[in-house]
């Protein structure tokens, strides 16, 4: 059965996930597109840690994060493999936009963030709300 303690933790995490992505939508609808990707990345950041967080696991590095999920949870397929591109694009994408001082992300490729980012939140929803049954 899965501790309480952690369940709670994982739900948090879920919820800064879904509002990291409404925070996303609204920027990119006020065409602030550097923001919108770095709060793309961040939902799909905070839904990782929201699933690492039913075994308690925590990392202060994003990379790290990124392997222990991959590890865990990509790589044995209880996840769609397919969200391993989506992590590593949004990371690539966001890294540029935070810290390349010239960098210019197309819109569609802005949009395209968003959706991915969405699409993992409603995957790792539905998983993580058969692991909170279990």
């Amino acid at each position: 059965m899965l501790d309480a303690d952690l369940k709670a933790l994982s739900k948090h995490r879920l919820d800064r996930a879904a509002q990291t992505l409404v925070t996303a939508k609204r920027d990119l609808d006020a065409e602030d597109y550097a923001s919108a990707n770095n709060r793309a990345y961040y939902c799909i950041f905070y839904a990782m840690r929201a699933v690492l967080a039913l075994t308690g696991e925590d990392y202060k590095k994003h990379s790290a994060v990124i392997a222990r999920f991959t590890e865990l949870y990509l790589k044995t397929k209880q996840l769609p493999v397919e969200l391993g591109k989506i992590i590593s694009t949004a990371s690539i994408i966001r890294n540029h936009s935070d810290y390349q001082d010239f960098y210019i992300c197309s819109i569609e490729d802005t949009k395209k963030l968003i959706e991915n980012a969405e699409w993992m939140l409603n995957t790792v929803t539905t998983f993580l709300q058969q692991q909170y049954k279990a």
